[in-house]
């Protein structure tokens, strides 16, 4: 009896240790976003501001199947552990930085760090809870996801106006140290790992596509035109090293992303609901705010307060999903919840000047709802059928293809948006976008979140130029149900598996 309950109160420390880790990465570029006004102030290089975000995403994207597949093969602990610790020393190079271009770098530090710590903290759960509390707890990773979009502005904001901005970094440092003891002392790794012949060729040849694709997409339309030789050279060199990307995993012997896990249906409707429903959600994300504030008018001018409603919703269906994933099939649970995500995409398309803010948020709420149990459910339909020699890179696969989902959704959204404004400003004004008031910029609609902009913006003009910013914003809500209504269809290809608990035949999950 003493033992279970020690052995309890063991599972019970490693999960809050897996817990806080995935919150300090998850929330870390939120918080960053909110303070990036007050560090572009201190540091300069308003020119450069983009690639402390991208150096963050590039790093953690490309680092995700990599460790996700060396976990398996020599262990989730070390590899976990060694995540926490560059996560740290990249936080704590970050506070120190003194120009823009070396908080990109430290920034990139911090990105391997990430890359570890999301998919490996899933696979470690699963290989060390019982089976019948995986649901749970698989509910509290998910939100965890929810509440990390919430609580990450706010606390971003909070410490940017009251201590100073080098410490949205600093503060990784404790929770990062509390989360290494956690793991470190109490997680007791059992699984048997065999050392294979490290895929180099295929590490090589998907670290250079990523880069080369994350690059064209944060530049192209910015600092470069899209058709300039430079992007259009990105995109043929990302082209090229994804063909030898496939050639080279289809000849080694132990593949970091395996094709023929795809085989299974279960495991590749996952994969694919994953990165499609990323797509929808980050849409909704970043232009239901602009829609709010330049369209309404609204006052809030932090994210997560006005992402509010939907990220509520995520966390219950995040929870309720996990729970439930022992009683019904994981099929069952996404086209449930993926039919509400479609729903309130359609009805985003819908909005005009003339919606109200209780609408928009049944909206949201909607949104948050459809997507949800997204973040717990497939997690564990993706590991499902694994066996536990692949689940490290079965979970770190998933998560690379929501994160590159959401980045190409944010790119080709943006690109969408940005032609529609430009198109119903051309109609909304006589004599084209040259009669738009003196400083607005037709490719940075948050000119019309700044409240002082607006009053200085006669009332006739900013009612064209915020009908306009309407459409565009509702144009692209409906180019946005698209990949939502794929990721409806991709949950009924799934199989009719569900959380079998069988805690008398478990033999592959890990002893604490």
């Amino acid at each position: 009896m003493d033992h279970l309950m020690k052995s309890t109160n063991q599972t019970g420390i490693v999960v809050a240790g897996l817990l806080l880790a995935i919150l300090m990465a998850s929330m870390d570029n939120t918080i960053v976003a909110t303070a990036m006004g007050s560090i572009i102030a201190d540091l300069g290089g308003l020119d450069k501001f983009v690639w402390v975000t991208s150096a963050y995403m590039v790093a953690e994207m490309a680092g995700m199947p990599i460790f996700g597949k060396l976990s398996d093969m020599y262990g989730r602990k070390r590899f976990f552990i060694f995540g926490i610790v560059v996560f740290m020393l990249g936080s704590a190079l970050c506070g120190t930085a003194s120009s823009i271009v070396q908080l990109s770098i430290y920034r990139a530090v911090q990105g391997i760090g990430g890359g570890t710590l999301v998919p490996i903290a899933f696979t470690i759960m699963f290989d060390a809870v019982k089976p019948e509390s995986r649901g749970k707890l698989m509910g509290l990773f998910g939100a965890v996801f929810g509440m990390s979009s919430i609580f990450g502005p706010l606390l971003g904001a909070y410490m940017t106006d009251y201590v100073k901005w080098e410490w949205i970094f600093y503060i990784n440092l404790p929770l990062g140290f509390i989360a290494f003891l956690m793991i470190a002392i109490f997680y007791k790794e059992s699984l048997q790992h065999v050392k294979q012949r490290i895929d180099w060729s295929g590490a090589l040849t998907l670290v250079g596509a990523i880069v080369c694709l994350m690059f064209a997409m944060e530049l192209g339309g910015k600092q470069y035109a899209w058709n300039s030789a430079f992007i259009l050279g990105l995109f043929a060199a990302f082209a090229l090293l994804t063909v030898s990307f496939i050639y080279a995993e289809n000849r080694a012997e132990e593949p970091i992303i395996s094709f023929r896990m795809f085989r299974n249906r279960l495991y590749a409707a996952s994969n694919a609901i994953a990165m499609l429903s990323g797509a929808a959600f980050i849409t909704a994300s970043v232009y239901i705010p602009i829609f709010i504030q330049g369209v309404l008018g609204g006052s809030a001018t932090n994210s997560g307060l006005v992402l509010l409603p939907m990220m509520l919703g995520t966390v219950v269906t995040a929870t309720a999903g996990g729970f439930l994933i022992s009683k019904f099939t994981y099929r069952a649970i996404l086209l449930s919840t993926l039919v509400l995500l479609v729903g309130g995409m359609a009805l985003l398309m819908t909005i005009t000047p003339d919606s109200t803010r209780s609408t928009i948020t049944l909206h949201m709420i909607l949104v948050g709802l459809g997507i949800g149990a997204s973040f717990s459910v497939l997690s564990n339909a993706a590991i499902h059928s694994v066996p536990a020699t692949q689940r490290g890179a079965a979970s770190s696969t998933l998560n690379f293809l929501r994160s590159l989902g959401m980045t190409i959704g944010i790119t080709v959204f943006g690109i969408i948006q940005s032609h529609s404004l430009t198109k119903h400003l051309a109609e909304a004004f006589t004599g084209g976008t040259s009669a738009l008031p003196q400083g607005f910029d037709v490719k940075d609609p948050h000119a019309l979140l700044d409240p002082a902009t607006r009053t200085q913006i006669p009332a006739g003009v900013l009612g064209q130029i915020s009908g306009s910013l309407s459409s565009s914003i509702a144009t692209t809500f409906a180019w946005g149900l698209i990949p939502a209504v794929l990721a409806l269809a991709a949950a009924f290809a799934m199989s009719r598996e569900k959380l079998e608990i069988q805690p008398n035949t478990e033999t592959e999950t890990a002893s604490l």
